[in-house]
């Protein structure tokens, strides 16, 4: 698996966006017992954290300490550095999987296995990320500038699968059909920058040009968003959940 993240985990935990409550309780309505969840690639814990109102006891992986070093310490949860695909977790332990906006860097098989083995009989799986924002269309093109043509050859292949909403990574187990959801957040300018500064291409970038690309659109999403401005954003919420047998 891929760490992207490890280097602007910071900027991760202040600008990444959350899951809507809509969502959350939406799984929960299909789950039917609460002892014991895990969270794959928890990142820096946003939804290891919701999760730990509702369960006794989460358990949330990642492989970035970084990462890990910047979520919330709660009792309930149990963070750990482990590799999806392999961690010590004793067989039929979760009620419940989820994974936040990560199992595109999975490996597939392997991950799967792993839930097979770890989750109780009829658990749940739930697969959830979010699709590129839109704004305002002056906004949304300007954005797109950057993430097509400036940065476009840097975001790496497993991107495709968010582009495609999750809907060409295989999937065997006995899927629930999910509502749409999108999470709406209001942002400053700065909470735009410094989430744009959080896109992994960005950096990739950044790295082979010694330039953030961020700086090439500023002037331009200035014009458009004045630095006193709230404006409202919407995500774009991407959902599989499957009965584990």
């Amino acid at each position: 698996m891929k760490d992207n993240f490890s280097d602007q985990s910071n900027l991760y935990q202040q600008f990444r966006p959350t899951y809507p409550t809509e969502l959350l309780d939406w799984i929960y309505q299909h789950v039917s017992n609460f002892q014991t969840v895990w969270d794959c690639g928890t990142g820096n814990g946003q939804i290891a954290t919701e999760l730990a109102t509702k369960f006794n006891h989460v358990f949330a992986t990642d492989i970035s300490i970084q990462q890990l070093s910047n979520a919330s310490i709660i009792p309930n949860i149990t963070y750990s550095k482990q590799a999806a695909e392999h961690t010590n977790f004793a067989n039929d332990v979760f009620d419940l999987i989820t994974v936040g906006q990560a199992i595109h860097w999975f490996e597939f098989e392997e991950f799967y296995a792993e839930v097979n083995r770890t989750a109780k009989p009829d658990a749940l799986l739930a697969v959830i990320g979010y699709e590129k924002f839109n704004s305002e269309p002056r906004i949304d093109a300007i954005i797109e500038t950057l993430y097509t043509d400036i940065i476009g050859t840097y975001w790496d292949k497993e991107r495709n699968y968010i582009e495609e909403k999750y809907l060409t990574i295989p999937f065997p187990f006995e899927e629930i059909q999910c509502p749409h959801f999108s999470k709406k957040i209001s942002w400053s300018f700065p909470q735009l920058i410094g989430y744009l500064e959080t896109w992994s291409a960005v950096k990739l970038y950044q790295n082979d040009n010694h330039q953030n690309p961020v700086d090439l659109i500023k002037q331009d999403l200035q014009k458009a968003w004045k630095e006193d401005e709230i404006k409202v954003i919407q995500f774009p919420i991407i959902t599989r959940m499957g009965r584990i047998h």
